[in-house]
């Protein structure tokens, strides 16, 4: 499979009026598809969020979206998702581990998938949310949409998986899928102040992209009837030396700067689990430059405007956990 597809694909279906309100389902609808349904539906369009506990339901409502009560991995539940032109599939196995991760990004993928791939009007559109971990290690080195993805752990390894069958499966059921592979997400509630403030920072590079800017890039594309059958990197302008940044936001909080060790004293630790150390072992600094040639334009182009309301609060007293 290549990383990037034909640029001619980006014309789409000539029947199809993404300019029109479209029928969108969010599935897995939490940090990025609560914000992502917001946008979506102030442009109009008809969102339904899909998660499967009553708190995530609650959320997905209180967002102001159609809820439904389904689970990517029953299938059974999946008769219950309604018809749609765009698909989001941006369901979170919850931080565990690579056998989680199969069952609700590559199992949960497919089912999804098949859940519309039979009705009369199956979906246009299916974008489904990826990682910049799936590129493994490139000493510093710059990559895009062109660079081989190397995933080094079990868990990137099947996220490199899911991507086939986001473009692959989809298009045997007639749907055209997107990769949004996503580098760091920030954002309120995850601006993780405290770990930067506190330190000890670790050496390495950042490549960020603020919870507001993840959710546009998506609607964008999807709005603007780009990257079908595609791969697009979605990170802000400035790939970041970590160092750098914590002494930055240090001196933004007015606080000293914060203790700082290399890599090679964060891997002399012998608790360090196995999955910790090949991430720490791997670099690289992610380009936007395809997504910014296709005209998306970010509220957020670096960490200085996407951390301004978290500086705001801690110097405003707010508890540096909490922002």
């Amino acid at each position: 499979m290549s990383d990037a597809g034909d640029p001619g694909n980006d014309a789409g279906d000539p029947g199809n009026d993404p300019a029109q309100p479209q029928r969108v389902v969010i599935v897995g609808c939490g940090y990025v598809g609560l914000e992502l349904g917001r946008q979506l539906t102030a442009a109009c369009h008809e969102v339904t969020g899909v998660r499967r506990s009553d708190a995530g339901l609650s959320a997905v409502s209180e967002a102001g979206l159609d809820a439904c009560r389904a689970d990517a991995t029953d299938p059974e539940s999946l008769t219950a998702l309604p018809d749609a032109d765009w698909v989001v599939f941006a369901a979170s196995s919850g931080g565990r581990g690579a056998e989680a991760a199969r069952e609700v990004y590559v199992d949960g993928l497919r089912n999804t998938i098949a859940a519309y791939a039979d009705r009369p009007s199956p979906p246009e559109r299916l974008v489904y949310t990826s990682s910049t971990g799936v590129y493994g290690d490139h000493g510093g080195d710059v990559v895009d949409e062109e660079t081989p993805i190397e995933p080094t752990t079990e868990k990137t390894r099947v996220l490199a998986e899911a991507e086939r069958v986001a473009r692959e499966a989809a298009a045997d059921a007639g749907i055209d899928g997107t990769v949004a592979r996503f580098a760091g997400l920030y954002g309120p509630d995850r601006y993780r102040l405290d770990w930067y403030i506190d330190g000890p920072v670790t050496e390495g590079y950042l490549n960020m992209v603020h919870r507001d800017d993840a959710a546009g890039a998506i609607g964008f594309l999807l709005a603007e009837d780009h990257a079908r059958d595609d791969v697009v990197l979605v990170v802000d302008d400035e790939p970041v030396d970590k160092w750098e940044f914590a002494d930055w936001l240090a001196a933004e909080c007015e606080v000293p700067e914060p203790p700082k060790r290399t890599i090679d004293e964060r891997l002399a630790d012998p608790d360090l689990s196995a999955a910790a150390r090949r991430r720490l072992q791997t670099s690289k600094r992610c380009s936007n430059d395809r997504l910014r040639a296709l005209g998306y334009e970010f509220a957020y182009p670096t960490y200085r405007e996407g951390y301004r309301d978290a500086i705001d609060a801690y110097r405003s007293g707010a508890d540096p956990a909490e922002i």
